[in-house]
């Protein structure tokens, strides 16, 4: 037997999906996760895999893992211990930051900035100058370097970021920063702005890492701890993790730039919905990740998801090339709450792990989303295979005292409220379609997640859109993401040059350093030289405008082509980005190149289903209740009965280990061959 397991760390269940690479079945679970120590429950979810397949220690080949780690080390304010070191008169970098303030605040004199990473006192100057072409203006200050590092480490810093001016285009003077601190002061975590982002923007490039390095101590920890448990296990097996980018490293790269697992665990949902849309005949879809907490949403044209290469993490920006996923509070657990204008409201608020929502019985006493869902009948009575029982009585007669506020009954409240989160979802969906042009009536959309399967066809009916594709095991598609991925590394220099005045053989030479440095890393991942593949991207902009956006140059295009298509190309991509452009009448610039080297993994084959089965009966009826036609008797099924290609018209429920998927009136579900249950608007 051999194993491939792939592990998903949320913040309250551990995913697992393992495959065995001799029969290609696969095997899904869930487990606690363990937030003091992740290492525990992911080996746990290792060890439980096993004993459901009857494997040991040994059977293990290969082992993946996507996280959320590191974004809850931001979200939790876990900023104690942190410095930072910027060049001489560059003090408040932070502090001043950028003009523009959130959405909503606009016209507002009272919006207050988030809590600094860095207090002022914990922040320290160094002397030493480069100027914005790497030349060399002041000698590092060593000793005052050391002085101030002393200063940072006496005031209790155990982390440090360094941030100096220019380093994205000379960073010897940051190299030897790092290499005094880690020889002077062995103890103290290290992050350098040229290893973590080399690119222009001192503001975003110091948050950047100063975030790399707060969550550092997290998770390069947990990861070797992981490592050697694994190690004295199984062996020395590969133990790759997932990237934001969509990409595996392997644990060791990881742990040195952890500011790209922020958003592993959705990115590899995104994989995921691809594979499954794919054998499901879909190329264009949309993608809708609800959890108990938020919902991700994605946007993926001819099997290709979108990249970006800034972000938000509450409200600090991380730039770092990531998967263009938006993030909505809107999810299982999110409470419904009444604003002070009397409004119902869901959401961003949620009862989250603990207590949870009431019907989980853990002490909980505000009304949720998944509330909601079993007062109108639309959950089974225990969830997770029974691992938990629902107590839908609590969660009713609290929906009767929201319900008294607006005087409507129990389940016309939870409807609602139902409804409303579903919008919220909405909006994140039209944030990635209809603001880019993009009509999301023309995509299918894959729904995952515990709770996914619940919104999917309210979502649909909102925005229009016909068909819906719910992939096997939803709850657990992170964790199959995983299987479908492959290495890969992204580079970015810093080159600002005008088109007036381009030197193509200088743009082609720091190209092609990149791609060789790219696949340089990604063979000593393991990947044979022929598997590597390599996409080359420049940021660019109108001279005088203040951001970028990302022209994709075709693999065969070099020299002289590949940048007269780039200046070209631009023209489209700013019509399409902004709806306008100003070709031939204004100056082009070129701010960064980048580079994704990709490494091309072997994915284990699904094969479709040639079992003849008869057609699952309901194995029960249970009263749902509808907006449209109050409450209906309506059949129920198990998944894991259907037969390939068996139909069922709406309304009924289907239910699995770990989600339900709700099927109104209205639209008609099938089975496919993969698993996937296909649902179509038949009107």
């Amino acid at each position: 037997m051999g194993l491939r397991i792939a592990i998903d760390t949320g913040g309250t269940f551990t995913d697992v999906v393992a495959i065995d690479e001799a029969t290609g079945r696969i095997t899904a679970v869930k487990t606690p996760s363990t937030p003091a120590d992740p290492s525990v429950g992911l080996l746990d979810g290792v060890r439980r895999v096993l004993d459901k397949v009857g494997g040991s220690d040994a059977d293990v080949g290969m082992l993946l893992h996507g996280s959320t780690v590191a974004t809850n080390a931001v979200l939790e304010h876990k900023f104690d211990g942190l410095g930072l070191i910027v060049t001489r008169g560059f003090r408040h970098m932070i502090e001043i930051a950028r003009q523009s303030v959130p959405d909503g605040y606009g016209n507002s004199f009272f919006w207050v900035k988030p809590p600094r990473l860095v207090p002022l006192h914990l922040v320290r100057e160094v002397g030493g100058r480069m100027n914005f072409a790497g030349e060399e203006l002041e000698p590092l200050d060593e000793e005052g370097t050391l002085e101030a590092v002393r200063e940072l480490v006496e005031d209790g810093v155990r982390c440090i970021a360094v941030c100096l001016l220019h380093a994205y285009a000379n960073d010897a003077h940051e190299q030897r920063v790092g290499a005094l601190i880690r020889e002077h002061f062995p103890g103290v975590f290290v992050s350098l702005s040229s290893v973590v982002l080399p690119e222009y923007r001192e503001y975003e490039r110091a948050m950047t890492t100063l975030i790399d390095v707060l969550v550092k101590p997290y998770c390069k920890t947990y990861l070797q701890s992981a490592a050697d448990r694994i190690r004295s296990r199984s062996g020395d097996i590969p133990f790759l993790i997932m990237q934001s980018n969509g990409g595996v490293v392997k644990h060791s790269t990881a742990g040195e730039k952890p500011v790209t697992m922020l958003l592993s665990g959705p990115a590899a949902g995104i994989l995921g919905s691809i594979h499954m849309a794919h054998l499901a005949g879909y190329k264009d879809i949309l993608t809708i990740d609800v959890g108990g907490t938020s919902t991700d949403v994605a946007i993926i044209e001819n099997y290709t998801p979108m990249y970006t290469s800034a972000s938000m993490i509450e409200s600090y920006p991380v730039k770092t090339p990531m998967l263009d996923i938006v993030t909505v509070g809107s999810g299982g657990g999110s409470i419904a709450w009444t604003d002070p204008y009397g409004q119902l409201k869901v959401g961003p608020r949620s009862a989250g792990a603990d207590p949870g929502p009431i019907c989980y019985g853990k002490g909980g006493s505000k009304p949720t989303v998944t509330d909601a869902a079993i007062t109108l009948g639309r959950l089974p009575a225990a969830l997770i295979g029974g691992a938990i029982k629902l107590d839908a009585k609590a969660a009713r007669e609290a929906y009767e005292r929201l319900g008294a506020e607006f005087d409507m009954s129990a389940e016309e409240v939870a409807a609602g409220a139902l409804e409303i989160a579903a919008v919220n979802q909405v909006f994140g969906i039209r944030q990635v379609t209809t603001t880019r042009g993009r009509d999301p009536g023309a995509y299918a959309m894959v729904a995952f997640g515990g709770a996914g399967g619940l919104f999917a066809a309210e979502v649909a009916d909102f925005l229009d859109v016909r068909t819906i594709v719910s992939p096997p095991n939803p709850g657990n598609l992170c964790a199959f993401g995983l299987h479908v991925s492959d290495v890969r590394r992204d580079y970015i220099r810093t080159l600002v040059r005008r088109q007036s005045s381009v030197d193509t053989a200088e743009i082609m030479a720091a190209w092609d350093e990149l791609v060789r440095g790219g696949i340089a890393d990604i063979a000593a991942e393991g990947i044979d030289e022929e598997k590597i593949e390599v996409r080359r991207v420049a940021d660019m902009r109108y001279f005088g405008e203040g951001h970028e956006v990302q022209v994709d140059i075709p693999a065969g295009l070099t020299g002289e082509a590949a940048v007269a298509h780039m200046f070209k190309d631009f023209h489209r991509v700013h019509d399409q980005t902004f709806g306008f452009h100003y070709e031939g009448e204004q100056d082009v610039e070129l701010v960064n190149l980048r580079v994704q080297a990709i490494g091309m993994q072997h994915r284990p084959a699904l094969e479709p289903d040639a079992a003849t089965r008869v057609a699952a009966s309901p194995f029960g009826r249970r009263k749902v209740f509808w907006r449209a036609g109050g409450w209906v008797d309506c059949p129920l099924y198990r998944r894991t009965e259907l037969a390939v290609g068996q139909q069922i018209a709406g309304p009924a429920i289907v239910e699995e280990y770990g989600s339900t998927v709700v099927v109104p009136a209205g639209w008609d579900m099938r089975a496919d061959a993969y698993g996937n249950l296909i649902l179509e608007k038949n009107g």
